[in-house]
């Protein structure tokens, strides 16, 4: 399996602008920019930080699905939020950190049960897998 998406960037660092799509048109022509991403600009666009956040919550949504259906619970829903930080380590820009918040409905499930299964999710999650990064989660039933 592989996934493709494709970026275009024009001009110096920070007056140049980019554009980021996915190829299956998921999403399209996304604008990118040093200030929204370094200076916190407001409006349109994204940064790459935003799009691992994305990536983060989705996988760790899905595994957690998965290892709670292999225990025998069926979530009706999981809320995935994922704020991924970019730092200085180093002298370098670094994405540090990404941390995730799960609120989650489960019927029939205890606490200590539920904290078990999603961390294994957290751990075994293919994006978490691929970041070099601390990933810390705060989990609730709802």
């Amino acid at each position: 399996m592989q996934s493709t998406a494709n970026a275009t960037w024009t001009g110096d660092l920070k007056s140049g602008k980019g554009i980021v799509s996915a190829a299956n048109a998921a999403f399209a022509n996304v604008p990118y920019t040093f200030a929204k991403r370094f200076e916190g600009a407001p409006g349109a666009g994204t940064t790459p930080e935003e799009l691992i956040g994305a990536a983060h919550s989705a996988c760790f949504a899905m595994a957690s699905s998965a290892e709670l259906s292999k225990a025998g619970f069926t979530p009706t829903q999981l809320d995935v939020k994922a704020t991924v930080t970019l730092e200085l380590v180093d002298g370098k820009q670094t994405v540090s950190k990404s941390h995730l918040e799960l609120t989650a409905q489960v019927p029939g499930i205890d606490d200590a049960k539920f904290q078990e299964l999603v961390a294994g999710a957290k751990a075994g999650c293919p994006i978490s897998r691929l970041l070099k990064a601390e990933i810390t989660l705060d989990a609730k039933l709802a």
